[in-house]
């Protein structure tokens, strides 16, 4: 299939559409490189450098695409809460322009990356799909919007639609990581601690209803979130909109963590225990059993010394490309 990356710079999007290739697909990534960067694109797709809402709107509409795989958003949340203009203009008003040219395109299939921040606090866990969707920042409000809408589209245009709702991923896959200029996930900040480039990592909450009294979270390896997207794209129906969770059913705290980072890497990593965050859960860990049941979905990397293993092993490959976290 010829398909559409929006993106396709960032490190999901990058690995996703690294996977879509070794599957034979023939793949055109755009990203305006505001968060992502250029060399996150695999080296087998066509990059245009622009903004969803009116390049990727442009190629829609110019070429003739048999899906889009949705990536590109705003994504940090602690920003979202001090500027939600940014996350309801960049996610919802620019996916709106480009669900539009799926519209008018007649483009038969969109993958769109979603995420459990649309859940919130959870009643219980796993989460699973059916658990009610009370997100508690914009970031998770804008997704949950898009949703939403892609619902809308399915049943009025017939449009085969797949949201993928992710849990923590990380990890690295053929040769693309995380190495973003502004971090924010524990596995890379930790892992950035190993190589020196902060002080220590903090710890936020040591005194949750946990075994260690740490955050507990459901950690899962990029190439098996990859390949969950290959499944959506292939199963897609039209005038449908299925919604799958995606994590490995396992939880890892904070200190587990630091503690695998210390076994991978062969090094002492420093930790400052601080305050809890405002609207940090203790607990969140996905069902993921529809995608299994539905999509034959398996995830094959739940280990969390191989996914640590993976992410050292990308970091230690930039030398001095890699960034050191603000």
């Amino acid at each position: 299939m010829k398909l559409l990356v929006t993106g396709g710079a960032g490190y999901v999007g990058g690995v996703c559409a690294q996977v879509l290739i070794e599957d034979g697909h023939d793949v055109v990534v755009v990203d305006d490189l505001s968060t992502g960067n250029a060399e996150g694109v695999p080296s087998g797709a066509k990059f245009v450098d622009g903004d969803i809402a009116t390049v990727g709107v442009e190629l829609v509409e110019s070429e003739s695409f048999d899906g889009v795989l949705h990536f590109a958003a705003q994504s940090l949340v602690g920003e979202s809460v001090q500027k939600p203009e940014k996350y309801w203009h960049g996610n919802v008003v620019k996916t709106l322009a480009l669900l539009e040219a799926v519209r008018r395109s007649q483009t038969p299939r969109l993958v769109f990356s979603s995420t459990a921040a649309v859940y919130g606090e959870p009643e219980q866990v796993p989460i699973t799909e059916d658990s009610p969707a009370r997100p508690t920042n914009p970031y998770g409000a804008s997704k949950l919007a898009i949703d939403h809408a892609i619902t809308s589209y399915a049943v009025a245009h017939g449009l085969a639609a797949t949201s993928l709702r992710y849990f923590n991923v990380a990890g690295a896959y053929g040769g693309l990581g995380e190495n973003r200029v502004v971090e924010t996930h524990l596995i890379p900040l930790v892992l950035q601690t190993a190589l020196g480039h902060r002080e220590s990592i903090s710890v936020f909450g040591t005194d949750y209803p946990t075994d260690d009294g740490t955050a507990v979270r459901d950690y899962i390896h990029i190439r098996d979130l990859a390949q969950a997207h290959l499944l959506a794209l292939a199963q897609s129906r039209p005038g449908e909109h299925r919604i799958f969770n995606l994590g490995s059913g396992t939880g890892f705290s904070v200190r587990q963590v630091i503690s695998a980072c210390e076994r991978v890497t062969g090094r002492a990593i420093a930790s400052v225990d601080t305050a809890r965050r405002a609207g940090d859960p203790a607990v969140l860990i996905a069902s993921s059993e529809r995608a299994v049941a539905e999509l034959g979905w398996q995830p094959e990397h739940n280990d969390l010394d191989e996914i640590v293993t993976d992410a050292w092993a990308f970091l230690q490959s930039l030398g001095d490309r890699a960034h050191s976290a603000r």
